[in-house]
């Protein structure tokens, strides 16, 4: 029997639903009921009515999932994967802050582990980070953990006093100006699209700059036929499934994060067999952290 029938009875068996990230491989994103960015996956594992998700992620996403359904069963099929970004701030700095700062509001990517969301007022994500920023009626913004980010909102928003801090995604982080420039010396007419967590320099000479859904939205509104695009080689298997006619080029070294390529089918497999690797939380952490998931949700709708 091959490992997608396999995985399908176990689907049924277990009444389970699989979640997957943009920057899966390609075969667990074929595997997948529900493929997406993270403002995708965390409002559809709130509106799901299956009871078991096989979130196919890294850590901060399998926690946010359980955040957002308490009552379900949230299973991680490699718990080893994690992001680096979501640990690079600490409830010290946090802190400091505060203390140095009134009137200020901690605005937490949602890249980010539970305990730091714990600390935030509010959660975001790329997609709609500049709506929920610009409706909080703080002026001064401490952006956390992801100073790229934080810089690409600064701009967008004169109106706000921002505090950076110093974390980042490695991946997008080593996206290079010279990289880019020389794609696009190779293809000129190519538009480039790239996420914000790319440094400020490479955003300066983007045609367009979105999460994951939105670059991907953007690609197939406009009449360009090539694109360079800034952000995890992940996202070109959903390119060229949803816009087979066009062409998508991205900088070198390619940008792989290689902890979301640690999630293979087998490891799907074994969690629906087993139910292992569950996302555990107590409810004082759920108590703390979920306050600023659920002000994200309310301030983007």
């Amino acid at each position: 029997m091959k490992i997608q029938d396999e995985i399908e009875q176990w689907k049924k068996k277990r009444h389970a639903v699989i979640l997957a990230h943009y920057y899966t491989r390609p075969e667990i994103q074929q595997l997948a009921d529900y493929v997406g960015d993270s403002l995708y996956l965390s409002k559809i594992a709130a509106s799901l009515t299956e009871q078991t998700l096989v979130f196919c992620g890294v850590q901060f996403m399998g926690e946010s999932a359980k955040l957002l359904c308490p009552n379900k069963t949230i299973l991680m099929p490699d718990t080893q994967a994690s992001c680096p970004m979501a640990h690079m701030c600490t409830k010290e700095i946090i802190a400091q802050v505060r203390r140095e700062n009134t009137d200020v509001a901690v605005v937490c990517y949602i890249n980010s582990t539970a305990e730091l969301k714990s600390y935030a007022d509010v959660c975001v994500t790329s997609s709609h980070a500049y709506q929920v920023v610009n409706a909080l009626p703080q002026k001064n913004i401490f952006f956390i953990p992801d100073k790229n980010l934080g810089h690409y909102l600064a701009e967008k928003m004169p109106q706000k006093h921002f505090i950076f801090n110093k974390g980042f995604c490695p991946i997008h982080e080593h996206i290079s100006v010279s990289s880019l420039l020389e794609l696009k010396e190779k293809y000129p007419s190519a538009l480039v699209l790239s996420h914000p967590e790319c440094r400020s320099e490479v955003l300066a000479i983007s045609d367009f700059v979105g999460s994951t859904s939105q670059i991907i939205q953007h690609a197939k509104e406009v009449e360009a036929s090539a694109f360079i695009v800034c952000t995890e080689i992940g996202v070109s298997y959903a390119l060229q499934q949803e816009i087979p006619g066009k062409q998508f080029y991205f900088p070198s070294p390619e940008p792989i994060c290689h902890d979301m390529k640690r999630i293979t089918p087998s490891q799907v497999l074994s969690v629906l067999k087993t139910a292992q690797n569950a996302v555990m939380m107590s409810e004082e952490q759920m108590k703390q952290a979920r306050p600023s998931l659920d002000r994200m949700i309310e301030l983007s709708k």
